[in-house]
């Protein structure tokens, strides 16, 4: 289990410390509340759309993946890693401007296993996606 709480984390320098990785910077996320009970990001839709002007389905997946991995090693801690072993999507709604905003909550914090939801919605604050990802805690691998 986590030896640390939110209250002894600042969760956004902890991203900014560790990344976002290239493909969450290429995609435009910025990460605006991170904590171990709520993690939020944006990313812009112009750039991440399908030919025909909508949200790409894949991009609402890319942010949820961003944020529950994100979380998952942030309750990891520094000794060990959470990789991502299950990721589902339900794409409900298209974004077609502006930017889409995830929010990140826990289902489940174990030791060896956190599942998180990731809710994706428009600027009118319609949901577009719902995503699900279930991460595995192993030690950090040495170098």
């Amino acid at each position: 289990m986590t030896d640390h709480s939110p209250a002894d984390i600042d969760g956004l320098a902890w991203v900014a410390q560790r990344g976002m990785g290239a493909l969450a910077e290429k995609m435009g996320m910025v990460f605006t509340e991170f904590t171990l009970e709520r993690c939020v990001a944006t990313m812009p839709v112009e750039g991440n759309t399908q030919p025909v002007g909508l949200m790409h389905g894949g991009a609402y997946v890319v942010l949820g993946e961003s944020l529950g991995s994100m979380a998952a090693n942030l309750h990891a801690g520094p000794d060990r890693l959470a990789v991502g072993v299950d990721i589902n999507a339900t794409h409900t709604g298209s974004a077609t401007a502006g930017v889409v905003t995830g929010v990140c909550t826990p289902v489940h914090l174990g030791r060896t296993i956190t599942v998180h939801e990731i809710v994706v919605s428009d600027e009118r604050g319609r949901r577009c996606s719902t995503i699900r990802i279930t991460n595995m805690i192993k030690p950090m691998p040495r170098e």
